[in-house]
């Protein structure tokens, strides 16, 4: 898909990988940019980035847990903007934590946040593709999307179920012409991952390489984007030897060591 002269909407647009699709997009010749996060204060502060680069910028302070929030929001942009060409799911929240210590808030956050989110506001810019009859939806993934990983359970579900969501999208929307692509990076260098032990081996990723990344898969019309040699390695890993992988992350994983007291006794 050439991005030039489109409108794109994307998720999670205040920081990160968001705000770096955004400022790529943007370079590249979009045209309009609708730009959702909860910070409005970092939404104005991306937005005076892109506005330089002279592209039409709009920002929407929207909490994607409130759906009746997120539908008034998206009919006024498409009233007042015009048609969404391209919307990302980029909005993410992720708690690293072995699975014995979790709390409940937790895991509701990263499904709230990661799949309820993602499904209210995909399902309204979708029904609005299919009777243009033209869209395309990037669901961003991870490549623990691939390969779960220890400390990370629940994030790492979020991520399978998205690569679910998107495959069982593709095959319901391609006749409508919507098309349907998950975004896979590995360790990305952004805050959501600052408070996160990083994995021992793994080389983080730019948000600008996730981006630039993304731009080179619309063009090449992929369904799933794998973003940096590590990633294609793990993958293909897991593919030929699936237990060797699983070895591999539990070795690479910040798992602490066992302590008296660590876990409660629940015999």
């Amino acid at each position: 898909m050439d991005i030039r002269g489109k409108t794109a909407l994307i998720t999670g647009a205040s920081r990160g990988i968001g705000r770096a699709i955004a400022l790529e997009f943007a370079a590249q010749g979009v045209n309009r940019l609708l730009l959702v996060a909860r910070d409005r204060q970092r939404l104005a502060e991306v937005a005076a980035e892109i506005s330089a680069l002279g592209v039409d910028v709009i920002t929407l302070a929207v909490d994607l847990s409130q759906p009746i929030e997120v539908n008034i929001a998206v009919a006024r942009a498409w009233r007042d903007h015009g048609p969404i060409h391209i919307l990302v799911n980029c909005a993410g929240v992720a708690h690293q934590v072995p699975f014995l210590q979790t709390r409940l808030p937790q895991v509701q956050e990263e499904i709230s946040t990661n799949l309820i989110g993602m499904y209210t506001i995909t399902r309204l810019v979708a029904r609005r593709m299919v009777a243009q009859r033209e869209g395309v939806i990037v669901n961003v993934s991870s490549l623990m999307g691939k390969l779960a990983a220890p400390t990370m359970a629940t994030y790492s579900a979020t991520k399978f179920a998205i690569l679910g969501f998107s495959q069982a999208l593709r095959g319901e929307l391609a006749s409508h012409n919507v098309r349907v692509i998950a975004l896979l990076p590995s360790l990305t260098d952004t805050d959501m991952v600052r408070h996160i032990k990083w994995f021992r081996w793994v080389v983080p990723m730019t948000p600008q390489q996730v981006a630039r990344a993304l731009v080179s898969g619309l063009a090449k019309g992929s369904n799933e984007i794998l973003v940096g040699w590590q990633s294609h390695l793990a993958v293909w890993g897991n593919r030929l030897a699936p237990w060797f992988m699983e070895k591999v992350l539990s070795a690479a994983a910040p798992l602490p060591k066992n302590q008296p007291g660590l876990y409660p006794d629940l015999r």
